[in-house]
This record gives C-alpha cells, sequence and structure tokens, in this order.
C-alpha cells in the first residue's frame, strides 16, 4: 500500500494537517490539530524520498522509542505516534516559544546573558540525563523556550538512551551530530557520556560570548579530530570583559577528556548561577592557545589514552548475552526465516534476559546507483524494516530486548561481520542458502561469517525447500537480486 498523501487539509488518524512549518533532509514539520486536544500541536514525519539517508529513518526510530519515555517542562509533552507499518510519524506539543537560532544575530551578548543562558539550558540538561538520555545534537536550533522561561529540548534522532539500543551507534560507523558541537568522544563513536552535552553547551557559550565558533565548522572527518589536540583560543583573549570565573566554566567545558568536565550538568547550572564560588584554576587566566610542543606531543601520543578508540561496549553479561539474528526476507527463503524464528525462540527460554538484534542486508551494487523507492513508491529501506518487525512479532519481546536493523552494503557477510564486531556480539544466528554452482564457487555468505565472526555462529537449514524453490534461490543470487539478513 503507499503511504498516504500528506498536505495541508489532510487528515491522519484523526489529527487535521495544517501548514508545513520545516523541511529538513531528515524529517518534515507539520502544524495539526485534533478534537481531543486542547493544546498546540506538531507533527513530525521522516523524509522517505528517493535518494534519502538511511539515518534519517533510522534517527526517526530512535526519537518514537526515546520520546514517549521522557516528561517533565524540559521536553515536548509526548501525544501519538503513528503505525510504522503504514505512516510514520509523531505528534508531539508545540512549544509557542521560539528557537535560539534568531539569537545569533544579536552576538556576542552581554556576560549575564550568557551565564544566565548557560543556567537554563545545563538545568534542561541536568533533568533529561536523569532520565536515562544523552541528547548528542545541543546546538541553537533544538533548543526552545517556554514562555514561562524554561529551556526545552527537542529533537531525539540521534541520542542514546542507557535502557534502549542504541540504534544509531550500531549501524553507522561514521559519528552523526553537528559538527561545530560535537565532543570529541563522541567523534570517535563513543555516545554513551551524558558529559558530552557539556561539551555542546560550552561550545554555545564560548559562541554566545565571543560570536566565533571555538573549532569552526569542520566538514570533514579530519577536522572534526583536530579538536582531540588543539584547544581553542581562550575567550578572554577575543572578549577582554570576560571574568576569570566564565572563563574557567568554558575551558572545563571544552576539555578533552570527559572525566576533566564537571560531573553533572547539575553541577554546571550551580556554577553558571553561583560564579562567587567557582574555584578558579590555571583555565581562567589563559589568554594564549596551548603551545606547539603540547599540541604535538598531544596529537601524536596523548589523545590515544584518554579517550576509547571503539564504541563502548554494550553492559551484559553472561545471563544478557547479544544475540543477533540474520533473516533472509526474500519470499524463497520464507521456510529458513521460520526455522531461525522458532531456533531463537527456544534459544531465548534460555537466555531470558538476552536482548535480539534482527539483522538484513539491503544488497547495493557496487558500481550503478540503487534506488531507494518501489514500484509503488515506498521507501525500500523502510519496507525491509516493517518485514524484520513483522518476523519478529511471533517472538513477543519487550521493547528495549529487540531491535530491528536493515544494513546497506554491496557485502553481505562483511556488513553483518561489521556489526557483529562493532557491536559485541555474543551469538549470531542465520541461515544458509541452497546450493548453486556460483556459490561452490566464491563461498556462501553464512561460511564467510562463520569462518570469521567473532562470536558464535549457529547456521540453519530448512528442509522444507521444494526443488522449484532451490532453483528460483539459485537464480535469484546468481542474477544479483539477492538479500541477505
Amino acid at each position: 500500500m503507499a503511504p498516504p498523501r500528506l498536505e495541508t487539509g489532510a487528515t491522519l488518524d484523526g489529527f487535521l494537517l495544517g501548514e508545513r512549518i520545516h523541511r529538513g533532509g531528515m524529517a518534515s514539520i507539520w502544524s495539526v490539530s485534533h478534537p481531543e486536544y486542547d493544546l498546540p500541536l506538531l507533527m513530525k514525519v521522516p523524509v522517505m524520498s528517493e535518494g534519502v539517508d538511511p539515518a534519517a529513518i533510522v534517527g526517526f526510530e530512535m526519537e518514537a522509542m526515546i520520546l514517549p519515555r521522557l516528561s517533565g517542562t524540559h521536553v515536548p509533552r509526548y501525544i501519538a505516534q503513528g503505525e510504522f507499518e503504514v505512516q510514520p510519524y509523531l505528534v508531539m506539543e508545540r512549544i509557542p516559544g521560539a528557537s535560539l537560532l534568531p539569537m545569533l544575530q544579536q552576538l556576542p551578548l552581554p556576560i549575564e546573558a550568557v551565564a544566565a543562558l548557560g543556567h537554563r539550558i545545563a538545568t534542561a540538561l541536568d533533568d533529561l540525563h536523569r532520565q536515562h538520555v544523552v541528547h548528542l545534537d545541543v546546538k541553537p536550533s533544538n533548543l526552545l523556550t517556554r514562555p514561562t522561561g524554561e529551556m526545552v529540548l527537542v529533537d531525539f534522532g540521534l541520542s542514546h538512551h542507557d535502557e534502549l539500543p542504541d540504534l544509531m551507534g550500531e549501524e553507522f560507523r561514521l559519528p552523526y551530530g553537528t559538527a561545530p558541537y560535537m565532543a570529541p568522544e563522541q567523534v570517535l563513536g563513543h555516545r554513551r557520556d551524558p558529559r558530552s552535552d557539556q561539551f555542546a553547551l560550552g561550545v554555545l557559550l564560548y559562541f554566545f560570548l565571543t560570536g566565533i565558533r571555538p573549532f569552526g565548522d569542520p566538514q570533514r572527518l579530519s577536522g572534526l579530530k583536530r579538536r582531540l589536540w588543539r584547544d581553542p583560543v581562550p575567550p578572554r583573549r577575543l572578549r577582554p570583559d570576560c571574568p576569570p570565573w566564565l572563563q574557567e566554566i568554558i575551558l572545563r567545558c571544552l576539555e578533552v577528556h570527559p572525566a576533566w568536565r564537571y560531573p553533572t550538568a547539575g553541577h554546571l547550572a550551580m556554577a553558571l548561577q553561583h560564579p562567587d564560588q567557582v574555584k578558579l584554576t590555571a583555565r581562567a587566566l589563559k589568554l594564549k592557545q596551548d603551545p606547539f610542543t603540547t599540541v604535538v606531543r598531544r596529537r601524536f601520543a596523548d589523545h590515544q589514552l584518554a579517550l576509547p578508540k571503539a564504541k563502548t561496549p554494550l553492559r551484559h553479561d553472561g545471563d544478557a548475552p547479544i544475540l543477533a539474528v540474520a533473516v533472509d526476507l526474500s519470499a524463497e527463503a520464507a521456510p529458513i526465516a521460520d526455522t531461525l524464528r522458532t531456533m531463537v525462540a527456544r534459544m531465548l527460554t534460555t537466555l531470558p534476559g538476552a536482548r535480539v538484534a534482527c539483522l538484513n542486508v539491503l544488497k547495493l551494487g557496487r558500481i550503478t546507483l540503487d534506488q531507494t523507492l518501489d514500484t509503488q513508491g515506498r521507501n525500500i529501506h523502510h519496507q525491509r524494516l516493517v518485514e524484520l518487525r513483522n518476523w519478529a512479532i511471533p517472538l513477543d519481546l519487550e521493547e528495549g530486548r529487540i531491535s530491528f536493523h536493515v544494513l546497506e552494503s554491496p557485502d553481505p557477510a562483511t556488513a553483518i561481520l561489521q556489526y557483529a564486531n562493532a557491536n559485541h556480539v555474543d551469538h549470531l544466528v542465520m541461515g544458509a542458502r541452497a546450493s548453486s554452482l556460483r556459490r561452490s564457487l566464491l563461498g556462501s555468505v553464512s561460511s564467510q561469517v562463520a569462518a570469521q565472526a567473532p562470536c558464535t555462529v549457529t547456521v540453519a537449514r530448512s528442509r522444507r525447500l521444494r526443488k522449484a524453490d532451490l532453483v528460483q534461490a539459485a537464480a535469484d543470487e546468481d542474477s544479483g537480486s539477492w538479500t541477505v539478513g
């Protein structure tokens, strides 16, 4: 079924669409109303048009899991969400106040305004962190103000929740975020530390105070990594009237190692509210960047030790392993998919704390451009996610114990292996396809994964495959239309 047409005046599940307020690369925002709600509402709809970045869909999934778990004045009130299989959307409270983005035209701000603004943002972050969420995309456009003065954080597509699978971190190797505000550990793929949001707030305070971003706006990973070893120009060098206590706070937020920042955003808020109690260190008096010799030493040695080289392993023990199941969603592989589901169900009876990661590989061409929409105009990545969810329904696992991942790659075996390595998978279950001449010469995906996987691998075969199915499976594989999970 084709997705419903979204336009002003249309109705979706009882919500009347008004004007489209924003259209970005990841999502569109609509003003909506509903007879059962007497407050202003927004509907967020992920972009699923031709050529869209898969991260837009994955980020929307994350926000759809996180937003319903949040409460309080520092986040928008969650209202409803659409069926993922038909038309995914999120409806939330519309914050009447403006974002901080227009304020950038007024920089630099007075000292008192910078401190007051920082205190309100730090207070909102502290409230969010107490709800087990790291925002990871703190920037002016994601900060709104209520008429009563409270700061509101929006857009949780890149966020990490301690009690939920980290879909963004598990599926993508490159860091996602807004370049000027990303913390050093975030650049390296570490997404679990609440103090990463302190770094982003430090960048904002520096920007509000001086009118200049401390690390510029790099567009490449090499430029992002410079903040691991090159410190910013001290604010007092650019703004002589900056008091030492404010420079102390800003530079402490911008420390390379999270352990050198404030213990919590609450501590940071307290410092901004009580400057007379800020303990001054050498940071407060700096007027120059660190000398070249220090930068060189840090560039080639110190940062390698101070920060994790890879993603932090998901916390689990022998009673809570990560069980990944690679599901082939093609029609001819349905018997194997059924067998895999039965095997996983049996394993879960002995592993009650296990988390299941359902994988499917959307095979891309090595040279040709790939279509992202099917003949009915539906996003192929989204449709694969829907099929994975339907496959897993009989497992009856609650949210937080199961996640769904469509990996896009020209090499299915490599994609599965990369996922298993990056996410510390304990046990991988997958199906084996029927024999064919090409498989005999080049080797099968299952054999490659079994030979190179860093964990236990169980390969299943189905005895119910008929001869005609085997012939069709071999033909599909040889034609390049084979999909693997």
